[in-house]
Protein backbone atom coordinates (compact mmCIF):
# COMPACT_ATOMS: atom_id res chain seq x y z
CA UNK A 1 0.00 0.00 0.00
CA UNK A 2 1.42 3.36 -1.03
CA UNK A 3 0.65 6.66 0.71
CA UNK A 4 1.14 9.86 -1.21
CA UNK A 5 0.58 12.49 1.45
CA UNK A 6 3.42 13.20 3.86
CA UNK A 7 0.86 14.33 6.44
CA UNK A 8 -0.78 11.22 7.83
CA UNK A 9 -4.33 11.50 9.20
CA UNK A 10 -5.14 8.10 10.63
CA UNK A 11 -8.88 8.75 10.70
CA UNK A 12 -8.82 9.40 6.93
CA UNK A 13 -6.87 6.18 6.26
CA UNK A 14 -9.01 3.43 7.82
CA UNK A 15 -6.87 0.59 6.46
CA UNK A 16 -3.68 2.12 7.86
CA UNK A 17 -5.52 2.91 11.06
CA UNK A 18 -6.61 -0.72 11.43
CA UNK A 19 -3.08 -2.04 10.87
CA UNK A 20 -1.66 0.43 13.38
CA UNK A 21 -4.28 -0.46 15.98
CA UNK A 22 -3.18 -4.08 15.66
CA UNK A 23 0.47 -3.05 15.92
CA UNK A 24 -0.11 -0.80 18.96
CA UNK A 25 -1.60 -3.78 20.79
CA UNK A 26 1.64 -5.67 20.12
CA UNK A 27 3.85 -2.80 21.26
CA UNK A 28 4.00 -4.44 24.67
CA UNK A 29 6.77 -6.71 23.37
CA UNK A 30 8.88 -3.65 22.47
CA UNK A 31 8.26 -2.14 25.92
CA UNK A 32 9.32 -5.46 27.44
CA UNK A 33 12.49 -5.48 25.31
CA UNK A 34 13.40 -1.99 26.54
CA UNK A 35 12.93 -3.15 30.14
CA UNK A 36 15.13 -6.20 29.56
CA UNK A 37 17.97 -4.15 28.07
CA UNK A 38 17.73 -1.49 30.77
CA UNK A 39 17.85 -4.15 33.47
CA UNK A 40 20.94 -5.74 31.94
CA UNK A 41 22.76 -2.39 31.89
CA UNK A 42 21.67 -1.59 35.46
CA UNK A 43 23.05 -4.91 36.69
CA UNK A 44 26.36 -4.34 34.86
CA UNK A 45 26.62 -0.85 36.34
CA UNK A 46 25.93 -2.12 39.88
CA UNK A 47 28.50 -4.90 39.47
CA UNK A 48 31.14 -2.37 38.37
CA UNK A 49 30.39 -0.20 41.38
CA UNK A 50 30.73 -3.17 43.75
CA UNK A 51 33.95 -4.49 42.20
CA UNK A 52 35.78 -1.35 41.11
CA UNK A 53 34.10 1.51 42.99
CA UNK A 54 33.17 3.05 39.64
CA UNK A 55 29.90 3.51 37.77
CA UNK A 56 30.47 3.40 34.00
CA UNK A 57 26.90 4.52 33.28
CA UNK A 58 25.92 8.10 34.08
CA UNK A 59 22.27 7.65 33.08
CA UNK A 60 19.99 6.01 30.53
CA UNK A 61 17.21 7.24 28.27
CA UNK A 62 14.72 5.24 26.27
CA UNK A 63 11.92 5.70 23.77
CA UNK A 64 9.25 3.78 21.90
CA UNK A 65 8.64 5.05 18.36
CA UNK A 66 5.15 6.52 17.97
CA UNK A 67 2.64 5.17 15.42
CA UNK A 68 2.91 8.46 13.48
CA UNK A 69 6.70 8.15 13.27
CA UNK A 70 6.37 4.51 12.21
CA UNK A 71 4.03 5.41 9.35
CA UNK A 72 6.25 8.26 8.20
CA UNK A 73 9.35 6.06 8.20
CA UNK A 74 7.59 3.23 6.35
CA UNK A 75 6.31 5.73 3.81
CA UNK A 76 9.78 7.20 3.34
CA UNK A 77 11.13 3.72 2.62
CA UNK A 78 8.26 3.05 0.19
CA UNK A 79 7.09 0.01 2.17
CA UNK A 80 3.66 -1.46 2.82
CA UNK A 81 2.13 -0.39 6.12
CA UNK A 82 0.99 -3.49 7.95
CA UNK A 83 2.07 -5.34 11.07
CA UNK A 84 4.34 -7.88 9.37
CA UNK A 85 6.02 -5.25 7.20
CA UNK A 86 6.66 -3.00 10.19
CA UNK A 87 8.16 -5.79 12.25
CA UNK A 88 10.31 -7.07 9.38
CA UNK A 89 11.66 -3.70 8.25
CA UNK A 90 12.05 -1.47 11.30
CA UNK A 91 14.71 -2.25 13.90
CA UNK A 92 14.55 1.03 15.82
CA UNK A 93 11.02 0.95 17.26
CA UNK A 94 12.49 0.26 20.69
CA UNK A 95 15.46 2.43 21.58
CA UNK A 96 17.78 2.70 24.57
CA UNK A 97 20.45 5.39 24.95
CA UNK A 98 23.25 4.79 27.44
CA UNK A 99 25.27 7.78 28.59
CA UNK A 100 28.70 6.84 29.93
CA UNK A 101 31.17 8.85 31.96
CA UNK A 102 34.33 8.00 30.01
CA UNK A 103 35.35 6.60 26.64
CA UNK A 104 36.66 3.34 28.12
CA UNK A 105 33.30 2.77 29.77
CA UNK A 106 31.65 2.49 26.36
CA UNK A 107 33.83 -0.47 25.34
CA UNK A 108 33.54 -2.12 28.75
CA UNK A 109 29.75 -2.20 28.92
CA UNK A 110 29.38 -3.02 25.21
CA UNK A 111 31.67 -6.05 25.45
CA UNK A 112 29.97 -7.26 28.63
CA UNK A 113 26.48 -6.86 27.17
CA UNK A 114 27.35 -8.78 24.00
CA UNK A 115 28.72 -11.66 26.08
CA UNK A 116 25.21 -12.44 27.34
CA UNK A 117 23.90 -15.68 25.85
CA UNK A 118 20.47 -14.23 25.11
CA UNK A 119 21.77 -11.18 23.21
CA UNK A 120 22.29 -11.45 19.44
CA UNK A 121 24.17 -8.68 17.69
CA UNK A 122 22.51 -7.78 14.38
CA UNK A 123 24.43 -4.67 13.40
CA UNK A 124 27.11 -2.38 14.80
CA UNK A 125 28.08 1.14 13.66
CA UNK A 126 31.08 2.67 15.38
CA UNK A 127 30.68 6.42 14.87
CA UNK A 128 33.27 7.05 17.59
CA UNK A 129 36.18 5.57 15.67
CA UNK A 130 34.65 6.77 12.39
CA UNK A 131 32.56 9.91 13.10
CA UNK A 132 29.88 11.08 10.70
CA UNK A 133 30.69 13.95 8.38
CA UNK A 134 28.93 16.47 10.64
CA UNK A 135 31.03 15.40 13.65
CA UNK A 136 28.46 13.10 15.26
CA UNK A 137 30.03 10.43 17.49
CA UNK A 138 28.29 7.51 19.14
CA UNK A 139 28.27 3.71 19.15
CA UNK A 140 25.13 2.21 17.61
CA UNK A 141 24.04 -1.39 18.11
CA UNK A 142 21.02 -3.31 16.91
CA UNK A 143 20.50 -6.38 19.09
CA UNK A 144 17.84 -9.06 19.36
CA UNK A 145 16.58 -10.07 22.78
CA UNK A 146 14.05 -12.87 23.49
CA UNK A 147 10.78 -11.85 25.13
CA UNK A 148 8.90 -14.70 26.78
CA UNK A 149 5.15 -14.32 26.32
CA UNK A 150 2.28 -16.51 27.48
CA UNK A 151 2.06 -18.52 24.27
CA UNK A 152 5.34 -17.85 22.47
CA UNK A 153 8.86 -16.47 22.64
CA UNK A 154 9.62 -13.55 20.36
CA UNK A 155 13.01 -12.10 19.38
CA UNK A 156 12.67 -8.33 19.48
CA UNK A 157 15.14 -5.82 17.99
CA UNK A 158 16.36 -2.92 20.12
CA UNK A 159 18.49 -0.02 18.93
CA UNK A 160 21.14 0.92 21.50
CA UNK A 161 23.13 4.15 21.35
CA UNK A 162 26.12 4.40 23.69
CA UNK A 163 28.01 7.66 24.08
CA UNK A 164 29.77 9.85 26.62
CA UNK A 165 28.20 12.80 28.44
CA UNK A 166 30.08 15.19 26.15
CA UNK A 167 28.97 13.37 22.98
CA UNK A 168 25.37 13.39 24.19
CA UNK A 169 25.54 17.12 24.96
CA UNK A 170 26.65 17.87 21.39
CA UNK A 171 24.25 15.43 19.69
CA UNK A 172 21.23 16.68 21.64
CA UNK A 173 21.85 20.36 20.90
CA UNK A 174 22.80 19.71 17.26
CA UNK A 175 19.53 17.81 16.77
CA UNK A 176 17.50 20.61 18.39
CA UNK A 177 19.19 23.26 16.26
CA UNK A 178 18.58 21.35 13.03
CA UNK A 179 14.97 20.70 14.00
CA UNK A 180 14.29 24.37 14.77
CA UNK A 181 15.97 25.39 11.52
CA UNK A 182 14.01 22.72 9.58
CA UNK A 183 17.37 21.19 8.62
CA UNK A 184 18.31 24.37 6.73
CA UNK A 185 21.64 25.28 8.33
CA UNK A 186 24.27 27.32 6.50
CA UNK A 187 27.65 25.80 5.72
CA UNK A 188 29.28 28.25 8.12
CA UNK A 189 27.14 27.01 11.00
CA UNK A 190 27.73 23.39 9.97
CA UNK A 191 31.48 24.02 10.09
CA UNK A 192 31.19 25.59 13.54
CA UNK A 193 29.14 22.66 14.82
CA UNK A 194 31.75 20.24 13.48
CA UNK A 195 34.48 22.30 15.18
CA UNK A 196 32.56 21.99 18.45
CA UNK A 197 32.37 18.21 17.95
CA UNK A 198 36.15 18.08 17.48
CA UNK A 199 36.65 20.11 20.67
CA UNK A 200 34.42 17.67 22.53
CA UNK A 201 36.53 14.79 21.20
CA UNK A 202 39.64 16.39 22.72
CA UNK A 203 37.71 16.93 25.97
CA UNK A 204 36.70 13.26 26.14
CA UNK A 205 40.31 12.17 25.54
CA UNK A 206 41.66 14.53 28.21
CA UNK A 207 39.04 13.55 30.81
CA UNK A 208 39.82 9.87 30.15
CA UNK A 209 43.54 10.51 30.73
CA UNK A 210 42.89 12.46 33.93
CA UNK A 211 40.63 9.67 35.19
CA UNK A 212 43.33 7.06 34.56
CA UNK A 213 46.02 9.16 36.24
CA UNK A 214 43.86 9.72 39.32
CA UNK A 215 43.24 5.97 39.57
CA UNK A 216 46.98 5.29 39.18
CA UNK A 217 47.86 7.72 41.94
CA UNK A 218 45.22 6.21 44.23
CA UNK A 219 46.67 2.75 43.61
CA UNK A 220 50.04 3.88 44.96
CA UNK A 221 48.49 4.07 48.42
CA UNK A 222 46.09 1.12 48.37
CA UNK A 223 46.04 -2.37 46.87
CA UNK A 224 44.09 -2.17 43.60
CA UNK A 225 42.56 -5.11 41.73
CA UNK A 226 44.61 -6.34 38.81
Amino acid sequence: MQINSTEISFSENPEINEHLKEFVIQQQVYRAAIKEIKTKFEILDEEFEAKYDHNPINHMEYRLKSPKSIVEKMQKKGLEINVDSIRNNLTDIAGVRVICNYLDDINHITNLLLRHDDITLVRKHDYITHPKENGYRSLHLIVLIPIFLAERTESVPVEIQIRTIAMNFWATLEHQLKYKAHNEISQNLRDRLKSCAESITHLDDEMQMIHKEIKSEACLNVECPV
